[in-house]
């Protein structure tokens, strides 16, 4: 880099290197700060992404192909008490509602494009810039450092996710179950959310799970063999795809709703320089909607928008400016965790009323027409058209 950054990206995850890249193409100078990982372990994840989301990428044609990409035409959840909801990407006059995108495949695509961009340079340490955004997760030791308090809501939920290949095809659709469990050592049965994702593209029979459990009952499944693991899924899920096996290893961590208590300010001791935090660092989401990339990618949008519309006067550490961004992005990042945690608490609740009541209103919204349309169209990233990546020239 024959000139010193503009901007220090600290975090090389999918987000920290969306934000470089379209950086770059404001013809920004950035600073990707890549530290590797002390143990590679295979990443089973596979993240549900939206229209918005999509376009992002492929602006910066890094988009994967299938089967790395697969369509999710339908969507089924079921009540722990008959209650039912069905979205449908045809009822919306679409084609998918979301893709549901093999995590490692897209971290591939961004590091290639990021080895491409002669305005990116792949440094191991942190260096000074105007502007450091911090994309380092939610254990960030920056965001630490800079003595930002994380207000975190643990719930009392681990959950754990692998892949597996199962009897029948997916067909493209998104299944998930709100339902109990008795977990080793608790009288009370416990909450629980299943989730069965979509791989391998069109007619595929692989499936992500995601799987939303006491922490009790994550560690008796944890110790389960693969084929009494398999077993017990296919169970809790009423056989909806026939017989399962493993494809993947098994990874547990825990569930916590969880917001920066600011996202931006000047750096300590440090004249003209400033920071502000995206993705993980700034909030995490409960997975039950599936919207913790996207809400991270727009971040990155978010503030790249907010750049390129900036003043020419005005420096990239400016308070007023990077304000600018901070108040576009809690306001979005708070309606999905109101949504999240809500539909989370509304599901832990025991007892027949609060059944009744939620698989009511389950029915209920199914069946609601412009409701259910417009948060359909939210989900899908469809609220406000996607903004531009391009730079002005």
């Amino acid at each position: 880099m024959a000139l010193p950054p503009d901007i220090c990206i600290r975090g090389a995850g999918i987000v920290g290197r969306t934000l470089a890249l379209l950086l770059a193409r404001e013809r920004l100078n950035v600073a990707l700060v890549d530290v590797p990982a002390p143990t590679a372990t295979p990443d089973v994840r596979a993240y549900s992404l939206n229209g918005a989301a999509k376009a992002l990428l492929q602006d910066l044609r890094c988009w994967p192909e299938a089967p790395a990409v697969t369509p999710v035409h339908q969507m089924q959840v079921w009540g722990d008490d008959g209650g039912q909801l069905h979205f449908g990407a045809g009822d919306h006059g679409v084609g998918e509602l979301n893709w549901m995108v093999d995590v490692p495949v897209l971290q591939d695509r961004l590091a290639q494009a990021v080895q491409f961009q002669p305005q990116i340079q792949v440094v191991q340490a942190p260096v000074a810039a105007p502007l450091t955004v911090v994309c380092e997760g939610r254990a960030s030791q920056t965001r630490a450092e800079l003595g930002v308090g994380f207000d975190i809501t643990h719930y009392e939920q681990h959950a754990l996710a692998t892949r597996l290949l199962c009897e029948r095809a997916h067909e493209g659709i998104a299944r998930q179950w709100f339902g109990w469990s008795h977990a080793p050592g608790l009288s009370q049965p416990q909450a629980e959310v299943l989730a069965l994702l979509p791989l391998g593209g069109e007619g595929g029979r692989e499936v992500a799970l995601v799987w939303s459990v006491h922490p009790l009952r994550a560690q008796e499944l944890m110790g389960l063999s693969a084929e009494d693991f398999a077993a017990a899924l296919a169970g809790a899920c009423g056989h909806a795809l026939g017989g399962m096996q493993l494809s993947a290893e098994r990874a547990v961590w825990p569930l916590q709703l969880a917001r920066a208590e600011r996202w931006i300010g000047p750096m300590p001791g440090q004249n003209k320089q400033a920071f502000a935090l995206a993705g993980d660092a700034a909030h995490a989401l409960h997975p039950l909607a599936g919207q913790g990339l996207n809400v991270g990618l727009g971040d990155a949008a978010e503030l790249v928008r907010v750049i390129r519309a900036k003043e020419f006067w005005r420096p990239l550490y400016d308070p007023k400016l990077l304000r600018r961004y901070e108040r576009a992005r809690q306001a979005d990042v708070q309606a999905m965790g109101l949504v999240t945690d809500g539909l989370q608490r509304l599901f832990a609740q025991p007892g027949p009323v609060w059944q009744n009541l939620r698989n009511w209103g389950m029915r209920g919204f199914d069946r609601s027409g412009p409701l259910k349309h417009w948060m359909t169209q939210r989900a899908m990233g469809q609220s406000a058209p996607a903004a531009s990546t391009k730079a002005t020239r």
